[in-house]
């Protein structure tokens, strides 16, 4: 039996990148609490499209990395992205039967949870509570998830990731 090599895991990499630098990317002070959980979006994308490809480890890994480029203590956001991707799994089948605007309330839920626990790590480390619009970016990624999709799925298809 013969193993046939992974297709379009630099496609993959590359969402992965391009996810890790919009989160970095500069943005006025005003719009930063708004700015969308690129990285989980992605992440859940790829999950659900190739779940014997993305998984938990590659949800630590991103969240590791994240880490490093926001100076977030290591591994807050391994933690959350980690379990979003082991839900994401578990319910992967479930997910991709829904049309899009239950799938942006299926993401938008994901969305909150890598939330609370973001900001549960972020209690025990002592650092002070966030205010009311840290919540907002979970709802711009709820609305932002059709075009993600979209764009990825098209992605997907034009390189053929498989």
């Amino acid at each position: 039996m013969t193993l046939a090599p992974s297709r379009g895991s630099l496609v993959i990499f590359i969402t992965f990148v391009v996810a890790l630098l919009l989160t970095v990317i500069p943005l006025p002070d005003w719009a930063q609490m708004f700015r969308p959980q690129w990285y989980t979006l992605v992440l859940i994308y790829w999950t659900l499209a190739l779940p014997e490809r993305i998984g938990v480890g590659t949800g630590w890994l991103l969240g590791i990395a994240l880490d490093v480029l926001t100076g977030t203590l290591l591994g807050q956001h391994a933690l959350s992205l980690a379990l979003i991707a082991f839900v994401t799994y578990q319910m992967h089948q479930r997910i991709r039967l829904f049309p899009l605007w239950q799938q942006s309330l299926t993401v938008l839920v994901l969305l909150l949870i890598e939330r609370m626990i973001s900001m549960w790590v972020m209690g025990v480390a002592s650092q002070p509570p966030a205010s009311l619009l840290y919540w907002a970016a979970p709802l711009v990624g709820m609305f932002l998830w059709p075009w993600v999709y979209i764009i990825l799925r098209d992605l997907r298809r034009k390189f053929q990731v498989s």
